[in-house]
């Protein structure tokens, strides 16, 4: 005989929504019935995975055995994104402290789980990527969420993160650069500042730096260019377009690397093979990306200059990612109802602050520019007829 007794969900899923899927599943719904939609709610390229990555996948899958892999990831792969360290940076980073994940998002869970143990706190900036929080409550840690705003150009700095950690100690702090929500990227000599401090006070650092690749005035700077203590989370999403196949990578300190693995084991067993072909082959096709990437550079432009012809205030520094984040026009306080009407009225999803920000987000609009530079422009012009009826 059944019962109907309710099962009531656990405490530890009390998080916030993750909005911008919730406004992205809206606009797909809408879609669905035939409305032209233009999507800038979620960080995800319009362009298709390289052509090389694509067809080394297809090779790989007429071969007829797709199969798991160490918990670590493929060896070829491992070592490729050590050579890539080497190329990029200039880090000797040795493969045998790379995972290879499923998505950066696994890659965030297994740092958070094997770098801490529950009621550590972590700080992290606001606004900053709602995801963050959502893992660290949903893991029983304690998000430490530093306000940064148009004064510091919306960056973490050490003299915010002195202050927190005198308030109260802290175990982890996780920095990303290029950064979402605001797109700013942390300056070299901040940075350094940031780690060395951590390294002598004993604060995990967690460097997120899924957006590599999508800078746009000075080079890209990995947090392992200063310290062998650090853990790097990065992303074939962004930069290689390669989001709906869920494939990243950590690199650990030596003495995390085998129980990031045993986890990793039990949670994942491992991340698609078929996935990581494709990443490996994707490395080599940077001609194609940095294409894709002219079109982001192009986009940027665009918002840079008619947001704020439009009345948006408070707009973040678009120094990397592909993200604009900008305060809302005069007369509107509300994002939610904001984007709300936006989304009804001409049809562009864009996301509200709160996502990203739970005080003041409300101010505030996120708008991605990792669509084509027809959506990006057509999209515009939308909201200068929404704004100016």
């Amino acid at each position: 005989m059944y019962t109907s007794r309710v099962i009531k969900a656990s405490r530890r899923s009390e998080i916030d929504p993750f909005r911008a899927m919730d406004v992205l599943a809206e606009a797909n719904r809408l879609s669905a019935a035939g409305v032209p939609v233009i999507s800038l709610a979620v960080g995800q390229p319009s362009a298709p995975v390289p052509s090389r990555a694509a067809e080394a996948a297809e090779r790989f899958l007429k071969a007829g055995r797709i199969a798991y892999t160490d918990a670590l990831g493929r060896t070829s792969l491992r070592d490729r994104i050590a050579r890539h360290y080497v190329e990029t940076y200039g880090v000797d980073v040795p493969a045998e402290r790379i995972m290879v994940t499923t998505g950066s998002s696994a890659g965030f869970n297994l740092a958070f789980l094997t770098a801490f143990d529950p009621g550590d706190r972590i700080a992290i900036a606001n606004p900053g990527y709602p995801a963050y929080r959502n893992i660290l409550k949903a893991l029983g840690l304690v998000p430490v969420e530093i306000p940064v705003g148009p004064d510091e150009n919306y960056i973490l700095t050490v003299e915010h993160l002195r202050a927190a950690h005198r308030a109260e100690p802290l175990q982890g702090v996780l920095v990303a650069s290029p950064a979402n929500p605001t797109g700013t990227v942390t300056p070299r000599d901040e940075l350094q500042a940031l780690i060395e401090f951590a390294d002598a006070e004993g604060i995990a650092f967690i460097s997120d730096e899924i957006y590599h690749g999508l800078t746009y005035a000075d080079r890209d700077v990995s947090a392992l260019e200063f310290s062998d203590r650090v853990i790097a989370v990065n992303s074939f999403s962004k930069y290689y377009c390669m989001t709906g196949w869920r494939i990243g990578w950590l690199v650990l300190p030596h003495s995390l690397v085998r129980a990031a693995e045993r986890i990793g084991q039990s949670l994942y067993i491992s991340a698609p093979e078929l996935s990581q072909v494709a990443a490996e082959a994707v490395f080599d096709t940077v001609e194609e990306l940095d294409r894709t990437k002219q079109d982001y550079i192009t986009n940027r432009a665009v918002l840079a200059q008619r947001l704020p012809s439009l009345g948006f205030t408070d707009i973040a520094p678009i120094d990397g990612a592909f993200y604009a984040y900008a305060g809302l026009p005069e007369g509107w306080r509300d994002a939610s109802t904001f984007c709300s009407q936006v989304l009804k009225t001409c049809h562009v999803a864009i996301t509200p602050g709160i996502d990203f920000d739970p005080v003041r987000g409300e101010r505030f609009v996120r708008l991605s520019y990792a669509g084509s530079t027809t959506d990006i422009a057509e999209a515009v012009e939308r909201l200068a007829g929404f704004l100016n009826r």
